[in-house]
């Protein structure tokens, strides 16, 4: 007699409109109906919230999660080669490993700018993802580091 399994959650659709994921950010007061604050209604505005979120913060930052985060600003002044390229790739790769396993990484591309103004580099890190229960879904996310 076959078994289902009830240990694994399945992958849900974002078919009701009044179901919501998770809270959109910049955190703002919701002028809708799905509570005080806006939130997302799909799966994928969540997940690109929570990306923007995870490389953002750096690690240390996070009061009792100390390795929550992706360590990107460590980066910032550094000289821009194709070896520091890898090195924040592979760190990108390695927190998504851990904090995200349901994302699948497609393509991440790194670009660092230096302005005349002293102080001011940044770090534009785009990734082009997808879930991995749902392949045919793609989708990107733009980070700034260090503004």
């Amino acid at each position: 007699m076959a078994f289902k399994d009830t240990t694994k959650k399945p992958f849900l659709e974002d078919r009701d409109v009044n179901v919501f994921i998770g809270l959109d950010y910049p955190l703002q007061l919701s002028t809708g109906t799905e509570g005080y604050f806006a939130s997302t209604a799909t799966t994928i505005e969540a997940v690109k919230n929570n990306i923007r979120l995870l490389l953002s913060t750096d690690k240390g930052e996070r009061l009792m999660q100390p390795n929550l985060g992706s360590g990107l600003q460590r980066f910032l002044f550094e000289q821009f080669t194709d070896e520091l390229r890898i090195m924040i790739e592979n760190e990108i790769v390695e927190t998504f490993t851990f904090w995200m396993p349901f994302v699948e990484l497609r393509d991440i591309q790194i670009s660092m700018s230096d302005n005349s103004t002293f102080g001011k580099n940044t770090m534009k890190v785009k990734i082009n993802f997808n879930i991995r229960k749902d392949p045919n879904t793609l989708a990107s996310v733009v980070v700034d580091i260090g503004e």
